[in-house]
């Protein structure tokens, strides 16, 4: 089943909001963790 535009555009804000978090954090640690999170859930969404 595929997304509706509406779907696809939430998910896109969704990225960007988490992507923005991760650029603003300072500590190197907690912006490697967060870019692994992101890119586990990107491989979850790929494999679904």
């Amino acid at each position: 089943m595929g997304m509706t535009d509406s779907q696809f555009k939430s998910y896109i804000r969704f990225l960007l909001a988490f992507i923005k978090d991760m650029l603003d954090e300072t500590d190197p640690e907690k912006k490697k963790a967060k870019a692994e999170e992101l890119l586990d859930n990107l491989q979850k969404t790929l494999e679904d």
